[in-house]
């Protein structure tokens, strides 16, 4: 991924000024740490900064970008997967570059403001119209690219990837919501993402056909895989990210990428030695055949990571940090291997119901009002964690459940189909699973295919959850936890480990706008607050793990234990430390190039 700042309506040109807004750029460049560029215009008002990833068109394609006549300039991170389309089917442009997303300039030049509506990628961008002096900033409809929005005590209006660059420069600031448009013509915000299946008050009731769900995610993964640079899958061999792997290594053969980077799609895993997540992604690996990559580490690798977790992630919230420490760990070792882009399955659990407690879903109508919550709050958790923690590594990570052509076709299913029928064999996600069920040429062996969905901090060894306990609990009083709602009065911490990230988060972003940007209320296995009506034993065993949805989880809590508690508490266990397989070496080198 890349980093943008922007400040529009600012007055100060002054040296000091261009210098402040590269120091507040350079905290984006983990971001995009292979060229900056900054473009200032003191008619128009406006400072645009970019950290630049270079994934498509690496020679050429540096940002700021702009039209033919170079009057409208805009800075973009993510992908625009339909630049080739847009580009037959618009009027002829002088292009500049061979960047995906040059295309957003000259659409916006013949269509304006419409322009975000016929993007088909991961975007935030933040364009300039030097003809009025007039600008826009957009952000992709689910929110997998972040972006905040922030004003300064000068009146200019500020943009930015991370909130790293706006926390001490910004009287305010805040997330800039998912599928919205600011214009500064209009003055504000508005959304210009409104699928029919957006509306919580609609219940869908397309038949399900697995054909459909299939080929459509199909073309979710191929298109992903345009890239001028190395890259894998993101591999923990759960059902989500095994049918990324499948379909990007059935399909990888028939791409230009595979011309340049081998046909052979490389994989990669983490966890802790003899973690669930380990075994089952080398068995997928061997069945696929991939480059396989095994990374592992220990309790003590991951706590002390926590800290730069937090301040890369900026967030405070459990679920999040839990999953996105052996993230970041991982990318760390992938980025040394030379790859720049990952494939990640996040987005299915949210869009078929695939967390364990949907088992308790009481009708299809509240299974998929759950779903639609899930859906509109991934920008806050998954999103967040799978951007940010590969992103504090430069690299990126696209997420093909996240397409917008597949979402419309998986969220008019009738949820009906979604409900989990353990008595009939329809586990979660099981018109997923059964899309794949293709015996005569089979994607996937069938143990894998129906294996029990694990979230990623359970699957990559449940002793780090219980690690994670231990260590709070010991960096973390019964005085202090009493205490909390009046250090913390906003989203007051219920646990120790909760209390032991709120202290880091706030030593990195003491601004109240900081922490107003973190979500709150209580979760059951990752569930929405109005979700756990569902189950009356829930309310007095609130944790996000996969292990507190007792009944459903084959390796649920004792019910008579606290979550909190486990044998790990009374002593953490250092194995060895991180270690892989032989690196990629000249497999990753364009063919003929060494």
């Amino acid at each position: 991924m890349c980093g943008i700042l922007a400040v529009l309506g600012s007055h100060d040109y002054s040296p000091a000024k261009r210098a402040r807004i590269l120091e507040l750029s350079r905290r984006l460049r983990h971001r995009g740490p292979d060229w900056s560029g900054l473009f200032v215009d003191e008619e128009a008002g406006c400072y645009l900064s970019h950290e630049r990833l270079a994934i498509i068109d690496p020679t050429s394609g540096d940002q700021p970008l702009y039209n033919g006549s170079k009057n409208i300039v805009v800075a973009v991170n993510g992908e625009i997967y339909n630049h080739e389309a847009l580009k037959k089917s618009m009027k002829e442009h002088d292009y500049h570059t061979h960047s995906d997303c040059e295309v957003i300039a000259h659409l916006y030049e013949d269509v304006g403001e419409e322009v975000v509506g016929m993007l088909d990628g991961m975007f935030s961008f933040v364009l300039v119209d030097l003809r009025d002096k007039s600008f826009i900033a957009a952000r992709d409809p689910i929110g997998i690219t972040p972006l905040y929005l922030g004003w300064g005590n000068d009146g200019a209006v500020y943009f930015a990837s991370e909130m790293k660059a706006l926390k001490d420069d910004c009287e305010r600031f805040e997330i800039f919501p998912p599928g919205h448009i600011y214009s500064s013509k209009s003055g504000g915000l508005r959304r210009y993402f409104n699928p029919p299946w957006y509306s919580e008050s609609i219940i869908p009731y397309t038949p399900y056909d697995p054909a459909v769900l299939r080929v459509a995610f199909e073309k979710a993964v191929i298109k992903r895989l345009m890239t001028d640079v190395p890259f894998g899958v993101l591999l923990s061999g759960g059902l989500d990210s095994s049918l990324v792997a499948t379909v990007a290594s059935r399909y990888l053969n028939d791409t230009e990428a595979a011309n340049v980077w081998g046909a052979q799609l490389h994989t990669f895993s983490v966890g802790l030695k003899g973690s669930p997540d380990l075994r089952a992604a080398k068995e997928v690996a061997d069945y696929l055949k991939t480059n396989h990559h095994e990374f592992t580490f220990t309790v003590q690798d991951g706590l002390d990571a926590i800290s730069d977790v937090i301040y890369h992630t900026e967030t405070y919230d459990v679920t999040t940090i839990r999953a996105s420490t052996p993230m970041f760990l991982m990318t760390r070792k992938i980025k040394a291997l030379g790859v720049k882009m990952v494939l990640s399955g996040e987005g299915s659990d949210e869009i078929f119901g695939g967390y364990l407690y949907f088992h308790k879903a009481p009708s299809k109508e509240e299974l998929h009002k759950e779903t639609l919550r899930k859906i509109k709050a991934l920008y806050l958790y998954d999103c967040l964690r799978a951007n940010k923690s590969t992103s504090a590594w430069g690299l990126e990570a696209r997420v093909p459940f996240l397409d917008k052509d597949f979402m419309s076709v998986a969220m008019a299913i009738d949820p009906a189909e979604k409900m989990i029928r353990k008595d009939e064999g329809r586990i979660e996600k099981w018109i997923m699973r059964k899309a794949f069920d293709t015996p005569e040429n089979p994607y996937l062996p069938k143990h894998i295919l129906y294996r029990q969905k694990e979230q990623f901090s359970d699957g990559v060894g449940y002793s780090w959850i219980d690690g994670l306990k231990a260590h709070a609990a010991h960096q973390v009083t019964d005085r202090m936890l009493k205490h909390a709602k009046h250090m913390y009065p906003y989203n007051t911490p219920n646990t120790k480990e909760a209390y032991f990230y709120r202290m880091i988060f706030e030593k990195h972003f003491p601004q109240e706008s900081a922490r107003m940007t973190v979500p709150g209320g209580p979760s059951i296995a990752c569930s929405t607050a109005a979700a756990i009506a569902w189950d009356k034993a829930w309310a007095d065993n609130l944790d996000p793990s996969g292990r507190a949805a007792l009944g459903v989880h084959d390796a649920a809590y004792h019910p008579d234990a606290p979550a909190a508690q486990s044998n790990h508490e009374k002593g953490i266990s250092a194995n060895n430390s991180f270690s892989s397989n032989p690196i990629l070496g000249n497999v990753l080198k364009p063919q003929g190039v060494y």
